[in-house]
């Protein structure tokens, strides 16, 4: 790799003089724009739009037109007098927790590699962000433009990566992300069920550009004369689409097709009923609330349960509210029993009290 920059990392004062080189690129295939008829290439003139003039790069200038119309013209003097415009250092601001950097602000990557005589410090500096979990934030000057980053540890390597600015970051400002309070706990469950079955450690071996790789076979049969309807495309993985009527459904082949592609057995059906079985009851209401509940609401409780229970292919609806009907008339016979039996107890002390006051008076 050929070096784009050369500087120093400065920290407190401690300088390593490093290089730094691009760690990514692109592999897309890139395809000119041509004359459909011919082939020709297509070609733009720098024309400038007053004159009518071509004008070459050296007569090019750097121009900002404000809100109002106003133009103003920018030399290479101009921007070489900005701000750190042709700095080469990178100044740690300082030294924040790893998980305080957002993924989505972390744009470019580049390898710092330390030059003969900063070898020592560059080992200090990545052992002591290794240790301490944590990244550099700094400011550096990458082809005349200031702009914030982050050194963080790759492997034996620090990585330079820059960052967006705060403000380049839009508001995710939507209205309708969904409420935890319209998830019912076993689709929780089984949605957390899924995820475990799909995990697994990332491995770059395993994955491939399938739409890069038909362009080129593409291309490749182009050149050697064929048909390009006769170059093989990758088949699409259709999972289905369309509006989820029964989510805990969705979620269960979802699970048995995680867990049959890795070679194990489906989940267990009873792990599902366990799962409703639990709602339903932590939905049935205690003897107190039965006890005291009026003849219309048990009426139409039992009958709600009934008919999700119908769906399951469990007890008709009639006979499990006549049950359930039962059980609350039995309970509040209890109750009422309980009552009678604590007056019956008072009123027996009562009396008793009553007579022991008046052998006394009499004595």
């Amino acid at each position: 790799m050929r070096a784009m920059w050369k500087g120093a990392v400065s920290f407190g004062l401690v300088n390593v003089p490093v290089k730094m080189y691009t760690a990514t690129s692109s592999h897309d295939i890139s395809f000119h724009q041509v004359h459909r008829t011919d082939g020709g290439r297509i070609r733009y003139k720098r024309t400038c739009d007053v004159c009518g003039e071509e004008v070459s790069y050296d007569d090019i200038a750097k121009g900002y037109e404000s809100p109002e119309g106003q133009l103003v013209i920018l030399t290479d003097e101009d921007i070489a007098e900005l701000p750190l415009s042709g700095s080469r250092e990178i100044e740690v601001e300082r030294f924040v927790p790893a998980e305080q950097i957002d993924p989505m602000l972390l744009e470019k990557s580049y390898y710092l590699e330390p030059e003969k005589t900063g070898v020592k410090p560059y080992a200090l500096l990545r052992e002591a962000l290794r240790a301490s979990d944590r990244m550099a934030l700094v400011h550096v000057a990458i082809r005349q433009r200031s702009t914030l980053a982050v050194l963080r540890v790759y492997d034996d390597v620090i990585v330079l990566q820059t960052m967006l600015w705060p403000d380049e970051v839009r508001p995710a400002d939507f209205d309708n992300l969904g409420s935890t309070d319209d998830l019912r706990p076993q689709e929780v469950a089984m949605a957390s069920s899924l995820v475990d079955s799909m995990t697994g450690d990332y491995d770059p071996s395993e994955f491939e550009d399938d739409y890069r790789d038909a362009v080129e076979r593409l291309v490749e049969a182009k050149l050697a004369g064929g048909d390009a309807r006769d170059v093989p495309v990758p088949a699409h993985d259709d999972r289905g689409g369309g509006q989820v009527v029964d989510l805990m459904a969705a979620l269960q082949r979802s699970v048995d097709a995680a867990r049959a592609s890795r070679g194990q057995a489906p989940a267990p059906a009873t792990e599902t009923k366990a799962a409703d079985r639990a709602e339903e009851a932590a939905e049935e209401p205690t003897a107190e609330a039965t006890g005291e509940a009026t003849e219309e609401a048990t009426e139409k409780a039992p009958a709600k349960r009934s008919a999700a229970k119908r769906s399951s292919g469990r007890a008709p609806a009639k006979k499990t509210a006549a049950k359930q009907t039962a059980a609350k008339k039995t309970a509040a016979k209890q109750t009422a029993a309980k009552s009678t039996a604590k007056t019956t107890k008072k009123a027996a002390s009562t009396k008793t009290t009553t007579k022991k006051a008046a052998s006394r008076r009499t004595a």
